[in-house]
């Protein structure tokens, strides 16, 4: 393919035309580990709470890409030196900063792999790039882990006014239809700047700043911590584990190569080598759908139910406290299940279980975003800002949670 060939352009519908600048990202973008990010829905379960967040992965990573183009544009016309080298290596590894997320993400991470996130993934996936690319993203490799010597560099990539953000909850925002999180990612990207290698916002920007993590705030509670969408996730964190314990016992449990593969080793980071990294880059949504759909029907009733209950969107009930759940309640619905079932204890835990969840839509201890105001003072914009819903963004928020199936009667003697 001639290089006139690979400039080409994609059509998104939150930007526009997203162009390709040179044949490294073009090469990229055409490698199976990155076309497989097409099959790896952006909101995992979430489709089953906002029918239209059937987004992908591979969106998102183009969404981030142009945002990092208009970033640089920005800066360079501020006086910001950023050579051409460091604009591909910025290019490349926000293009390729979520390549390593696996099928339903969150859960697999609980799951399908043994505490092994997918910024980690991620990085052994730059690594071979870098091998096969002949060392071409051994740049964006330094900046994606935050080892760049400019400061800015690493932080239009991670920090909490990163290129990625930016991308997400706008899109997120707007395949969801939850306008709360629609931010201007236009205006905080023409507020950026860079001050002693630091990157920071100008102080006119300050309330953009604010309604971009009032947005963050509002997704986190509306959309990434549903109700109903714990209780999927949680659902499906369950199967993968009874599908590994079954198989673990003998019991026969079809699925696919890559997806048995991973059911049937212990994978930890320690042992995630280039030939397990091939494996999981097999893995996707399909073989995570495809395995629930056929294990609804499969002779263990455990299984077979909470496959039933995520295919048929047949969720638990979820109840949210301010407060940890007594441990009496929780006994009360286990008790409930155990005799309404006939299940020992182990296998009512499977439908009645309680946990937390937290959000925190601004950390002032750590990657601040800063303010530089005028009269060129650099300050924290929770302190720069006038708004006192800033100080209430910083705090964490925790809530607590129990999961029970619902009474066949719709009567609920025990309810909370």
């Amino acid at each position: 393919m001639t290089e006139s060939n690979k400039l080409k352009i994609f059509n998104d519908p939150i930007y526009g035309f997203i162009r390709i600048p040179n044949t490294l990202i073009f090469d990229l973008i055409a490698h199976p580990y990155f076309q497989r990010l097409r099959r790896i829905s952006q909101m995992g379960l979430s489709y089953l709470v906002y029918p239209g967040a059937h987004h992908t992965r591979f969106h998102h990573a183009l969404g981030s890409m142009y945002l990092m183009q208009q970033a640089i544009q920005v800066l360079r016309f501020k006086d910001v030196e950023i050579s051409k080298e460091e604009e591909e290596g910025l290019l490349c590894a926000i293009l390729l900063h979520d390549i390593g997320h696996g099928p339903f993400s969150h859960a697999m991470e609980n799951s399908i792999v043994e505490g092994v996130h997918h910024e980690h993934i991620s990085l052994l996936f730059m690594q071979e790039l870098n091998r096969r690319f002949n060392g071409s993203l051994t740049l964006a490799i330094e900046i994606f882990e935050g080892r760049h010597h400019k400061k800015f560099l690493n932080q239009l990539v991670s920090s909490q006014l990163d290129m990625d953000r930016m991308d997400y909850l706008k899109r997120d925002s707007f395949y969801t239809g939850v306008a709360e999180g629609n931010i201007n990612s236009e205006r905080l990207l023409t507020m950026l700047t860079v001050v002693d290698g630091e990157l920071m916002v100008e102080e006119k920007g300050t309330y953009s700043v604010e309604k971009f993590l009032m947005a963050r705030r509002f997704m986190y509670w509306q959309v990434y911590l549903h109700k109903a969408g714990i209780v999927a996730e949680q659902l499906l964190i369950r199967i993968l584990k009874r599908a590994k314990q079954l198989l673990k016992k003998g019991v026969q449990v079809s699925c696919s190569e890559a997806l048995l593969f991973f059911m049937t080793h212990k994978i930890g980071e320690a042992n995630f080598e280039v030939a397990v990294l091939d494996k999981f880059s097999k893995l996707d949504d399909v073989d995570i759908l495809s395995a629930i759909k056929l294990w609804q029907d499969h002779d263990d009733f455990v299984l077979s139910k909470l496959c039933q209950m995520v295919i048929n969107r047949q969720l638990l009930k979820i109840k949210l406290k301010n407060k940890p759940i007594s441990e009496d309640l929780f006994e009360k619905h286990l008790n409930r299940i155990k005799l309404e079932y006939k299940l020992s204890d182990e296998e009512a835990g499977y439908f009645v279980f309680k946990g937390n969840i937290e959000n925190r839509a601004y950390n002032s201890d750590k990657q601040n975003i800063n303010i530089l105001r005028k009269n060129g003072k650099v300050t924290d914009v929770a302190k720069a800002s006038d708004h006192l819903n800033l100080k209430t963004l910083s705090k964490t928020v925790t809530k607590y949670y129990m999961c029970f199936p619902k009474y066949s009667d719709n009567k609920n003697p025990n309810s909370l």
